[in-house]
């Protein structure tokens, strides 16, 4: 299997690198920029798959697909909501929410391996997926969560939430008033509840609310640590392939 990555950041390029020789993976080239994409795409045989990010250095990857016919199949690497990428699932196309996670790297080879008969349909799905990204569904984020305490229903207002948590294979809510509250669900499944202008998952473990941050200190390996205003009971720290997606979304 020959593949190719297209990643603008170059510390999670070759960490991808990396974790696909692990699995005996051969990867032709590493490219950062849609034009040197399309430069290369122009000049070379095109590899099997493609792990393409979706946000380059010099705009949207799917500018590529605009200018020349990619017979790839493609699995997208992205730190874009989830709610936002149904369509990935549909005849091979698969997505890969950054931090990348070993195993499911795993679960999206082996799923274009099973289905890699299916990739000529990928340009229809591009089309689809990118409207979605450009122009955003118009959904209503969730507003409140209702809390059951013994015998009492408690009702908490987003605005009163400083993060979300995973612990344990459990996941709570931390408030401003310092409590912690458990939820039935994941993580993952909350983080597509939430309206995203407000709410950014820093790493695997936390999402935090913006007004929540009391304090952003540069953290090592080019990482960030954030401070809240009540939540202290370990460390947050933003992922360093979350770093710059952070950096834009707090301006």
């Amino acid at each position: 299997m020959n593949v190719l990555i297209i990643e603008d950041e170059k510390p999670a390029a070759r960490r991808l690198n990396r974790m696909l020789a692990a699995l005996s993976i051969d990867v032709q080239q590493m490219l950062h920029s849609v034009e040197e994409s399309l430069n290369w795409l122009q000049n070379n045989e095109h590899p099997d798959l493609i792990f393409l990010d979706i946000q380059l250095s010099d705009g949207l990857s799917f500018e590529i697909f605009e200018e020349i016919e990619v017979k790839s199949a493609i699995i997208f690497t992205t730190a874009y909501d989830e709610y936002a990428l149904k369509a990935f699932k549909l005849n091979s196309i698969d997505y890969l929410l950054k931090p990348l996670d070993e195993d499911e790297l795993i679960v999206a080879v082996d799923k274009f391996k099973t289905y890699q008969h299916k990739h000529s349909d990928v340009q229809v799905n591009i089309n689809d997926i990118r409207k979605l990204l450009i122009n955003p569904l118009d959904r209503k984020f969730k507003k409140r969560f209702t809390i059951k305490i013994g015998q009492h229903l408690k009702i908490i207002h987003v605005d009163e939430i400083e993060c979300f948590y995973s612990e344990n294979k459990a996941t709570f809510i931390h408030t401003k008033e310092n409590r912690n509250y458990l939820l039935d669900n994941s993580l993952e499944y909350w983080q597509e509840q939430l309206d995203p202008e407000h709410f950014f998952r820093v790493n695997r473990t936390f999402i935090v609310h913006i007004n929540a941050i009391k304090d952003i200190i540069t953290y090592s390996n080019s990482r960030l640590k954030l401070v809240l205003h009540s939540y202290n009971e370990t460390e947050i720290i933003v992922s360093r392939e979350r770093v710059k997606e952070f950096k834009n979304w707090i301006d």
